[in-house]
């Protein structure tokens, strides 16, 4: 698996499919707010699908998010992509 590269300060990487409902979601709320967001189709990228099944106990649930200080969330709401990018 290749190394994850963590996001610049006040953005974030969003782990997401095609077809996911809550991935569109939160991006057009992030779009709304002016988050940046680095987006990484898992089912485009291997290494990035095997990332993203070791942060969520070995399912494929997106949207995954990664923080700047290398943390991840599972389907976060806005309001914790905000509080997390605050600290």
């Amino acid at each position: 698996m290749t190394t994850q590269t963590l996001p610049e300060s006040g953005t974030i990487t969003m782990y997401s499919t095609t077809w996911c409902g809550y991935c569109r979601r939160l991006k057009s709320q992030l779009d709304s707010v002016g988050i940046g967001y680095t987006e990484i189709n898992i089912e485009e990228l291997p290494d990035a699908a095997a990332f993203v099944e070791q942060v969520n106990g070995g399912n494929q649930t997106v949207p995954t998010i990664v923080f700047p200080d290398g943390s991840a969330a599972t389907n976060p709401s806005l309001a914790d992509v905000r509080a997390r990018l605050a600290n």
